[in-house]
């Protein structure tokens, strides 16, 4: 191919990928990013991955993008828009409903953008190139690519900042063995702002530009197994799936556009859901109320556990009925996370009285130590 076939056909490519909803299209080559691996290295060996076994797992493939495709020569990277159309921080003040982060309170982003991202594609397959595509799913380091492409830049909150999008929009990749022309990276325009560390609610940032994920609010609500430890229950506040703080806390944002993909715009249902609502959801209304969405993902029991912290930060006694349910529930974790709830909302002696019934018949270690340590909480006994 010409460098002026090869121009023609870049050009093609974003045209036909506005079209296609994309708001950004950048190119970089398959080894623009030498010092991933040095900087994923780090970030293992710290703990940080915290339970994503995957991330050493796939340490190789990750690190480099040609481990991964040895015959990839250029990597498009593209970006879609999801901003909301208010601040989703405002939705802390509203204890009694639920706070979902934006990007989940519709469609499943990955069905979306990877179906268009193989429709894209297939204008370089019909050039004799091999392509492939990836959204999220495979071990690709998306940030950095899209970074050295001129997508943006990654903030002290590690996650991508564009000029044009400020932080809500996701990063889509086709890796190709064409060579196409490409763009200069983007440079960091941070400066000396730290809004974004200074918003997270678990401290997770130790360092600007790095992030503690098994800190993290986002972590601990889709990736963490098991019980939320307990110094992070009452900053999660009422986040039961994903946290936007360190994105909303951005200054560029006031360059972010609305989303304009209707799939990605948010359900009503889903931008400040009742805590009373959730908690009733057994698992087939939990698959169906959540039915195409990223939250099912999380499973029905994970996804209570999480609701049930929320209801234990929301100083609202009239969920009591619906906790006092789940102190029965099949799941040993979503039992324990609602006796943390009820310790925070009940008069001590009715958490006594209920504790002295329970106790005799609840089999899980970790359900008695919660009802051990909601009797003995400073927080409990109002």
């Amino acid at each position: 191919m010409t460098e002026k076939q090869a121009k023609r056909l870049k050009d093609d490519l974003i045209t036909r990928a506005r079209k296609l909803g994309f708001d950004d299209v950048r190119i970089t080559t398959a080894d623009a990013i030498p010092q991933a691996a040095a900087r994923l290295r780090t970030y293992i060996d710290a703990g940080y991955h915290a339970s994503m076994e995957w991330m050493p797992e796939t340490y190789e493939r990750r690190s480099d993008p040609r481990n991964l495709w040895p015959e990839a020569r250029s990597i498009i990277t593209l970006a879609m828009n999801y901003g909301p159309d208010e601040d989703p921080m405002a939705l802390q003040d509203k204890k009694d409903k639920a706070a979902i982060s934006v990007y989940a309170r519709n469609r499943d982003y990955h069905d979306i953008i990877k179906g268009r991202l193989k429709e894209l594609g297939s204008l370089l397959a019909s050039k004799g190139a091999d392509i492939k595509v990836f959204i999220d799913t495979a071990p690709v380091m998306e940030k950095p690519i899209a970074y050295s492409a001129g997508l943006g830049w990654q903030g002290k909150h590690t996650n991508l900042v564009s000029r044009k999008l400020g932080s809500w929009f996701f990063i889509g990749s086709i890796f190709t063995t064409l060579d196409l022309p490409l763009d200069e990276p983007e440079v960091d325009h941070c400066g000396n702002c730290t809004r974004c560390l200074s918003a997270c609610p678990t401290d997770a940032f130790p360092a600007p530009y790095q992030i503690d994920g098994g800190r993290c609010i986002s972590y601990l609500t889709i990736e963490h197994h098991g019980p939320i430890p307990d110094e992070f229950r009452k900053p999660m506040g009422n986040r039961i799936y994903g946290c936007d703080d360190c994105l909303a806390a951005c200054p560029w944002n006031k360059f972010a556009q609305l989303a304009s993909e209707a799939k990605l715009v948010a359900r009503e249902d889903l931008k400040e859901p009742p805590l009373s609502q959730l908690l009733q959801l057994d698992d087939p209304s939990f698959r169906k109320f959540f039915s195409g969405s990223p939250v099912k993902r999380v499973g029905r029991n994970r996804f209570i556990r999480n609701v049930l912290v929320a209801a234990g930060n929301s100083e609202d006694a009239s969920l009591l009925p619906q906790i006092t349910n789940l102190l029965e529930d099949d799941d040993e974790v979503v039992r324990g996370a609602a006796v943390w709830a009820f310790a925070q909302l009940t008069e001590a002696s009715h958490f006594a009285k209920v504790k002295a019934s329970q106790i005799p018949q609840e089999q899980s270690e970790d359900v008695k130590a919660e009802w051990h340590k909601g009797q003995n909480s400073e927080e409990t006994g109002k």
